[in-house]
Formats: structure tokens, sequence, C-alpha cells
């Protein structure tokens, strides 16, 4: 999948993968839905992020979700 292009769908698999890659229990609050396109760079630095590694700590999760909840609408 290419994510160059800014779109709703690109933002839509970006936020569920990095959801299933945290295993996060809260994911039901984290829908793709409250994301802006605008954000669309911050949202794939995040996905880079998170796609870069296969182990994260407590901490590391939390600073993530932190910086997903700045971006929401």
């Amino acid at each position: 999948m290419s994510l160059e292009q800014h779109s709703e769908e690109n933002i839509v698999y970006m936020i569920e993968a990095i959801k299933t890659k945290l295993r996060m229990a809260s994911g039901a609050a984290m829908q793709a839905s409250n994301f802006k396109i605008e954000q669309y760079e911050d949202i794939r630095d995040i996905y880079e992020v998170v796609q870069s590694k296969n182990n994260f700590s407590i901490s590391e999760v939390e600073a993530l979700v932190s910086e997903l909840g700045k971006l929401r609408k």
C-alpha cells in the first residue's frame, strides 16, 4: 500500500495498523474518523515509528498513544 497520497483511506489503514501493533486495549476509542487529513504527516510519522519496532515498553506505548491523542479532533 502506498502511503504517499493523503487520503482518509490511508489514515484508516495507518490508525488500524498502529492499534494492532501496539495491541491497544482501548483501540475502540482511537477511531480513524477522529483525525483530520491535515494531520496526515504527523500520523504517518507515528505509523513509521510503530512499524519500525517489534517491541515497545509501556512508557513507549503511553507516549505514542499520547501523541495520537493530541492529534485527535
